[in-house]
């Protein structure tokens, strides 16, 4: 099996909710009402860890407001500022009534630094486990996967040192996830990353998009595309490469690694690594006139079998029943 950890059976596992950052606040807000409906919608009680942000309290009720706007029955902030506070017994308690936890935006290695190794970050397994949503955005999101983009420059070639990995939280195993994916050209990196390691595979998020992962009974994991953009997915599996013998900054070569393009509504099965086809969702409309239509049939059917009427007697029939559908 390529991707994550070996399978629970009977998992509950919650949802993963991985934003690529500069999520629409204001608008549609697609992103964050799928993370509300996933935490709990109108029961949900979602908790707030700004560790990676730059700002104060402000940052808390920015969140706080637009997830009261989409339902949430309460938000509260839990932030741990240094690993001292990361192991606070009373601060850790505080993501056990929570249906959900979102870490925001800001310097991701700062939050792997402060959370990853502490009981707060175990605390953050225990909550997945048990299904508790698990959201975030640009630094929230890259320290989900067990591999964390540290910092490094963007740009479309793969070259050598051009990034630094460091050590997320895992809670996606085998993986790296990178943010802002194409606003900010992070092809070439995250390529580089996968050339360095092809057993992870990469996942580029895009703005105002989420990569939300699911962990069925069985415990395979599924990827489901939300928002405006796009998730990229480069699989190295059976790749070629001279990313160990690459003198310093010059272009890596990477040959033969699999390229996923995924759109809103697209599904990928993470654990096998193919393309799902997407669950057909049929016009209500549509299925009322077939159910109309069907009935009709049914009772022609019935009527011819009794040979109990002309077939002029039953056109006018199926008419008269044609109109009587009609709003």
């Amino acid at each position: 099996m390529p991707f994550g950890a070996t399978p629970v059976p009977g998992s509950s596992r919650g949802d993963l909710v991985v934003i690529g950052g500069a999520e629409d606040k204001l608008g549609k807000r697609a992103v964050l009402a799928d993370f509300v409906r996933r935490a709990g919608g109108e029961q949900a009680r979602i908790a707030v860890v700004p560790t990676a942000s730059s700002l104060g309290d402000e940052i808390v009720e920015v969140y706080a407001a637009v997830f009261a706007k989409l339902g949430a029955a309460e938000v509260y902030g839990v932030r741990p500022q240094d690993r001292a506070e990361a192991f606070d017994p009373a601060l850790v308690a505080e993501l056990d009534r929570a249906t959900g936890v979102f870490m925001t935006g800001g310097n991701q290695l700062k939050l792997g630094t402060v959370v990853a190794g502490t009981p707060f970050g175990d605390a953050l397994h225990d909550a997945h486990r048990r299904g508790v949503t698990v959201g975030g955005t640009s630094a929230g999101a890259s320290i989900q996967s067990s591999h964390m983009v540290a910092f490094g420059p963007g740009g479309a070639t793969a070259k050598q040192r051009m990034t630094q990995v460091a050590a997320g939280l895992g809670l996606l195993a085998d993986c790296v996830v990178d943010q802002h994916f194409a606003q900010r050209n992070r092809y070439g990196r995250l390529l580089m990353i996968v050339s360095q390691s092809p057993q992870l595979l990469g996942i580029g998020v895009d703005e105002d998009t989420a990569a939300v992962v699911t962990t069925d009974e069985d415990g395979r994991q599924r990827l489901e595309v939300v928002g405006r953009g796009v998730v990229t997915l480069l699989d190295g599996s059976t790749m070629v490469t001279d990313a160990h013998a690459a003198k310093e900054h010059r272009p890596i070569l990477a040959s033969g690694v699999v390229l996923h393009a995924l759109p809103a509504g697209s599904h990928f099965d993470l654990t096998d690594r193919t393309l799902l086809p997407a669950p057909t969702v049929g016009d209500p409309a549509e299925a009322d006139e077939l159910a109309v239509a069907n009935r009709d049939l049914s009772k022609l059917a019935r009527d011819i079998a009794a040979d109990d009427a002309s077939p002029s007697v039953l056109r006018r029939r199926v008419a008269r029943r044609s109109r009587g559908a009609r709003p």
